[in-house]
């Protein structure tokens, strides 16, 4: 039977899912709850790609996931169907038909990440899912002189958390972006592809030097060196979000 290929773009609130990816101990992860819903929905077991696979408590607006199928649904039901089966959590914001070749993970040209950080005295009983509580003084402008050499190709190994099995470290970023509002920092990321837990080791760092506790230049020295002992702490889950990807 002939066959289709489906892509979705998806949000969801990444707080009580254990990442995007299927677990082996049937934790609840947002493939498994898209899964779920196209099995309903079709009765075929969905082969899933996705652009990308966000860990635990990480929040995304546009993930971006393919399958093929042979069901003759018309396309634009197809995200009303799903999300009526979906929980409130994950939503199917748009489904196309794309090439029977296209591929989510390996035809993205780039990906756009956002992290939120909330400097207000006490944590914000609204905001707390979706930012990290970080109430210190900061010195922004040598933050963004830090990010400011983060852009471009680098080898950002001293950025990847220990055992990332990858065939390169090389990557690189196209804007490296902090500006603040009030009391929250935003940090706007966009590259051609991102290491594990790479952009919140950067955004780590970046703290530590808006703290004055390390220079901006000795991001120079961790992109050099690729040691990530030199680097800033992880930052938590939940300030991040994937925002786009593009093809």
């Amino acid at each position: 039977m002939e066959q289709a290929n489906v892509k979705l773009t998806l949000a969801y609130e990444g707080t009580d899912f254990s990442g995007y990816q299927r677990q082996a101990q049937g934790e609840r992860t947002v493939q498994g709850e898209l899964e779920k819903a196209i099995v309903s929905l079709t009765e075929e077991e969905p082969k899933l790609i996705a652009a990308g696979r966000t860990d635990a408590g990480v929040h995304a607006k546009g993930q971006v996931v393919n399958f093929m199928t042979a069901s003759r649904i018309p396309l634009p039901r197809w995200a009303a169907a799903l999300n009526s089966r979906l929980p409130s959590d994950l939503i199917v914001e748009q489904a196309q038909a794309v090439p029977a070749a296209f591929h989510a993970r390996y035809d993205a040209k780039a990906k756009t990440y956002q992290y939120l950080v909330s400097r207000r005295r006490w944590p914000d009983v609204f905001f707390r899912r979706f930012s990290y509580h970080y109430p210190y003084q900061l010195a922004v402008e040598k933050m963004q002189a830090g990010a400011a050499f983060l852009v471009g190709e680098h080898d950002f190994k001293g950025f990847a958390a220990a055992g990332s099995a990858v065939a390169t470290t090389v990557r690189r970023l196209y804007r490296v972006d902090i500006s603040e509002q009030d009391e929250e920092l935003s940090f706007i990321l966009a590259g051609n592809g991102f290491l594990y837990k790479m952009v919140r080791n950067i955004v780590g760092t970046l703290l530590l030097i808006g703290e004055e506790k390390m220079a901006p230049e000795m991001i120079t020295e961790i992109l050099a060196t690729g040691q990530r002992e030199k680097a800033g702490p992880t930052a938590p889950p939940q300030g991040l979000t994937l925002m786009m990807v593009e093809y």
